[in-house]
């Protein structure tokens, strides 16, 4: 019995040895895990805890023009934080420190009004708080004679945009902390946004600062720069010519958009009404809008540069194909007007884009077919993003083969029932003037890095080749003659021999076409033979009277290639002068261009050709005349000038021009 004691209490010495021996090994590998394998980790999270750090904000990267001007850039500006727990270090008086902290900065940064606010942060259990930034010198300056526990005054960059309002919608809008909002200062945020950087000291549980203990200070890495393509002098004659356009005609906003057709280049692009970025919340969001980018309408006679080079490729037409014009076209049960009463008779091609012929257009649009039209309409860019680097950009509406009636494809043919962006159809030009060759359009040409290296350069890229280079050479041709010799003799630019086509689009609303909202534009180049710029002008619902787009919409064309051409140091071709002839004892002058003059200048016009003239109409505005421009006739023929005023009713589908 007494052996049998002694072993069970040795088994259980046995066990409590093991036991402790085990619990020994725990405890000595538990030490080995924390004080070795994961030393690192717990000595970095115990100096977390123990640093409360102040971010500081990188400077925001710069934003330049292609020539290195500046449009926006940070500047210094005060920023006031608090520490919590610097503010509550005396436990017993804690709150009462808090709300007084939190009243006398109300009153410094005058945000009476958010005292609670400001309460609610100084209480917060967070290592800091910013309170307000952009704060302006003389209140910074009482912060700090106040010195009030745990509150502090830092450099805190902000954006600032030096020429105010201009290429606002472009540029965009960047926040009060340092992140872009919209534009391209939200498109490049990643590059512009830099790292920011942040001031840390070592603290106790009370949130005193330690003797002798960590502080240090952890540089921001600051934005790269960008390098648009925008030519400030380019945009602002934009900008300057377009505030002059709504003036003048009460146009309830406008769109200037300029290009190089050859690479993609945007160099200008003017959206007014605008805003001022350094104060944009004292604007309606929708001034913020890049309409030229993000909104679509119904192009009207614009898009029949689409049209006359679609048929010129398929061989649909010819320049010398002739067409009979009665004023209408049937199909079905709908009736298709032109937009001269009686129509222009028989005329070639030419003659009717000259004319700008909805019916020779409508013809166009049919015998071309909806799968071949569809397919050059996408092919020109329409129905999908041009691929641009800026946030928001927008589809555009082109109806799939079999989706509509006929009468839509007839309709489309004059722009009609399809909706684009002015950049959309900007591009789909440049590619006539580029030899047929689609390119992407781009704001951005490089981005530097803080140093000045670069880090990206973009490379202007082709899309497709729409139509072939003959094609759109002839469609050059075809489109100075509008300038010449049709509805766009206001847009031309001695020297410089512009090309390109008027628009008059009726606005679509609630299901049918308003009867006195247009949009007039003109797009087109320059010089037509080797464009350097396209230009596109749209005027959104003008309410001068005469709302024709080669009469109002073709002049900010005009002054805009001027002086665009003349500051790219474009040398200008002297032409030679409208010769007088001697024939048979009877002079013989060249008939000039009254189209899209008012009444007066049209009779100024003509009488300084020695003409005589009549009119037919009781408008304001020569929408036509017979002989037709460029005819020779003797000295002293009658010309006859067929008038027009401000857009009639019509039928919802007919566009004018």
């Amino acid at each position: 019995m007494r052996k049998l004691s002694q072993l069970v209490v040795r088994r259980r010495v046995a066990f409590l040895f093991l036991l402790a021996t085990g619990c020994l090994f725990f405890l000595a590998g538990r030490l080995f895990w924390v004080q070795v394998i994961k030393n690192s980790f717990l000595t970095s999270h115990a100096l977390e805890q123990r640093l409360h750090p102040v971010p500081i904000d990188p400077r925001r990267g710069t934003i330049y023009d292609r020539n290195g001007e500046k449009l926006a850039v940070s500047i210094s500006a005060d920023a006031v934080y608090v520490i919590p727990a610097e503010v509550g270090r005396d436990r017993r008086k804690a709150k009462e420190n808090a709300e007084l902290v939190a009243r006398r900065l109300a009153q410094l940064l005058h945000m009476e009004d958010r005292e609670r606010e400001i309460l609610e942060k100084v209480q917060r259990r967070s290592s800091s708080e910013w309170i307000k930034k952009k704060v302006p010198p003389d209140q910074a300056r009482a912060v700090r004679e106040a010195d009030l526990p745990g509150v502090g005054v830092v450099e805190n960059p902000q954006r600032f945009y030096p020429n105010h309002s201009l290429a606002a919608q472009v540029l965009g809008i960047a926040g009060i902390d340092n992140q872009g909002l919209e534009g391209i200062e939200v498109a490049y945020d990643r590059y512009l946004k830099g790292l920011p950087g942040r001031v840390e000291a070592e603290r106790d549980a009370h949130g005193n600062i330690i003797p002798g203990g960590i502080k240090r200070y952890i540089p921001p890495r600051d934005g790269a720069d960008l390098y648009l393509t925008i030519d400030k002098v380019i945009q602002y004659i934009a900008e300057r010519e377009l505030g002059r356009a709504l003036k003048e005609t009460g146009a309830k906003k406008g769109v200037v958009l300029v290009v190089r057709p050859k690479t993609g280049e945007i160099l200008a692009l003017a959206n007014l009404p605008s805003f001022d970025p350094n104060d944009y919340p004292a604007y309606p969001a929708e001034k913020r809008r890049n309409t030229a980018i993000c909104d679509t309408y119904e192009p009207g006679s614009t898009f029949k540069v689409i049209t006359a080079a679609t048929a010129l490729e398929e061989r649909v037409t010819t320049p010398e194909r002739q067409f009979h014009d009665p004023g209408f076209l049937r199909i079905g049960k709908h009736t298709i007007h032109c937009w001269r009463d009686g129509g222009h008779g028989t005329q070639t091609f030419v003659e009717g884009v000259e004319n700008s012929c909805n019916t020779v257009f409508g013809t166009l649009g049919m015998e071309i077919g909806e799968e071949r039209f569809y397919n050059y309409i996408r092919a020109f860019g329409f129905g999908q993003p041009t691929g641009i680097d800026f946030p928001g950009e927008a589809d555009g509406v082109v109806h799939v083969p079999g989706s509509i009636a006929l009468v839509g494809w007839v309709n489309v043919g004059f722009g009609q029932g399809i909706t684009v962006t002015p950049l959309q159809l900007l591009m789909a030009v440049s590619a006539v003037a580029n030899d047929g060759r689609l390119m992407r359009p781009y704001l951005v040409k490089e981005i530097r890095g803080a140093k000045g290296e670069r880090l990206a350069v973009t490379q202007p890229t082709e899309v497709r080749q729409v139509i072939s280079a003959a094609t759109a050479r002839e469609m050059r041709r075809i489109l100075r003659s509008v300038v010449v010799n049709g509805s766009g003799k206001r847009a031309d630019v001695p020297g410089y021999r512009p090309a390109g086509k008027t628009g008059t689009a009726q606005v679509a609303e609630a299901g049918g076409y308003s009867h006195t909202k247009v949009v007039a534009s003109f797009v087109g180049f320059a010089p037509f033979d080797d464009p350097e710029v396209a230009v596109l002008v749209a005027l959104y619902e003008p309410t001068c009277g005469v709302t024709f787009g080669g009469v109002i919409a073709a002049p900010v064309f005009q002054a805009v290639v001027r002086d665009t051409l003349s500051y790219l140091r474009v040398p200008p071709v002297v032409e030679p002068k409208e010769k007088v002839e001697e024939d048979a004892g009877a002079q013989v002058v060249v008939v000039p261009n009254a189209r899209n003059y008012p009444r007066g200048e049209a009779t100024t016009i003509l009488g300084r050709a020695g003409l005589s003239f009549g009119f037919v109409g009781e408008g304001e505005i020569v929408v036509d005349q017979v002989p037709k421009p460029g005819a020779r006739v003797a000295r002293g023929t009658r010309v006859v000038l067929h008038t027009a005023g401000p857009l009639k009713p019509g039928d919802g589908l007919n566009p004018l021009e």
